[in-house]
């Protein structure tokens, strides 16, 4: 197994995550977690961004490794690369905070899964999660970061623990975009496994776009999410997480804002459009200020939804006619006008609706990835 320390190198997202405190209190010891990423683009070199943003002690990585996934949980033979930390094997983390590891050599293809295994020797406390990853990921008992084969890795997790990043360098894109919002973006009403989130779909566009206006493309939504208040569960408010999860990220060059449904649904309701407004001027005016353009994202309808009303619903309208017309955004994408029923715009279009009437299906997913104009990029 390889452990080489590169030099430096410019670098941008390919994959990316939001992490939350974990909602059951879930913590390890003596485990290996194998945790699938499904990249962006490619690169010559990769890094890897930890976290412990929400643990109240240090978390210690015995071990932690890289490779790309061949069938199931097994890595493909000779692709593994041991990760090391200022050039050391291990790291503490501390609490509230990230670290990232040495850059590795390995050709990393576009739109391909790598794996992560981290050995945790524990006990780690409440582990930083992302809690709804829609992607089936494994651990195994003991060390046994770095196998090729997956005969140790015979449970399953949910989540992906402990992840906040991956990074590039050597790849001709010209930046990285974030697409910032709630469930819709976490991929909510798609399939496990698939890779069938709006956001993975739209970074399978760009792929055809020439190589020097590419972006890595990365998924910072988080189900529950709101732009004012915090939630237990569903992490802190997008305003502030902005900057551990937008503005941080590696080459971010743009952002795609999704958010305001769940200020609207969710009690207590925000049926004032300004302060909604507000907020999403805050984030523009932010991320301006860290010299991101912003594309603004219509909210999509959600007539029958359970918390469904009539005042929430023109809250929805008021706020989409600002995000359409104010000017604030340095460009559009209309994603209720995308996904909505032309008989009846205060609902989903049935094809389009996974069932819940709030978020859309695969096939909605893939109709919102298309209503990007990739020129307006």
């Amino acid at each position: 197994m390889i452990a080489v320390v590169l030099a430096a190198a410019a670098w941008t997202g390919t994959w990316g995550t939001a992490p939350v405190r974990a909602n059951e209190g879930q913590s390890f010891q003596n485990d290996t977690l194998r945790e699938v990423v499904h990249v962006s683009i490619g690169g010559s070199q990769v890094r890897v961004r930890f976290t412990n943003r929400f643990g109240d002690a240090p978390v210690v990585i015995g071990e932690a490794t890289l490779g790309i996934e061949g069938a199931g949980a097994a890595a493909e033979s000779g692709t593994e690369h041991r990760l090391t930390f200022m050039g050391k094997p291990s790291i503490a983390i501390p609490p509230h905070a990230d670290v990232y590891s040495d850059p590795v050599r390995l050709a990393v293809r576009p739109q391909s899964n790598l794996l992560v295994d981290i050995y945790l020797p524990g006990p780690t406390g409440p582990a930083t999660e992302h809690s709804l990853a829609y992607q089936t990921n494994y651990y195994a008992l003991g060390n046994h970061a770095g196998q090729t084969g997956a005969s140790d890795f015979t449970h399953t997790l949910e989540s992906w623990y402990f992840l906040a990043s991956v990074d590039v360098s050597g790849s001709p894109a010209r930046g990285a975009l974030v697409a910032f919002g709630d469930s819709i973006t976490d991929g909510a009403g798609g399939k496990k496994n698939a890779n069938d989130r709006w956001p993975d779909l739209l970074a399978a566009r760009i792929l055809s776009l020439p190589a020097a206006r590419q972006f890595g493309v990365l998924n910072e939504g988080i189900s529950g999410n709101r732009i004012l208040l915090d939630h237990p569960f569903y992490g802190a408010g997008a305003l502030a997480r902005l900057d551990a999860d937008v503005l941080s990220q590696s080459g971010a060059t743009d952002v795609m804002v999704l958010l305001g449904v769940n200020d609207i649904q969710q009690d207590p309701h925000q049926y004032e459009p300004l302060a909604i407004e507000q907020g999403l001027q805050q984030i523009v005016e932010q991320a301006h200020a860290r010299g991101l353009r912003v594309i603004g994202c219509t909210i999509t309808p959600y007539q029958g939804w359970f918390t469904y009303d009539d005042r929430g619903e023109q809250t929805r309208l008021a706020v989409n006619d600002f995000i359409r017309h104010s000017g604030v955004f340095d460009a559009v994408t209309d994603f209720d006008a995308a996904v909505r029923d032309p008989k009846n715009p205060h609902r989903l279009l049935p094809e389009y609706d996974s069932g819940d009437h709030l978020h859309p299906n695969a096939a909605g997913h893939k109709v919102m990835a298309g209503a990007v104009d990739l020129q307006s990029l």
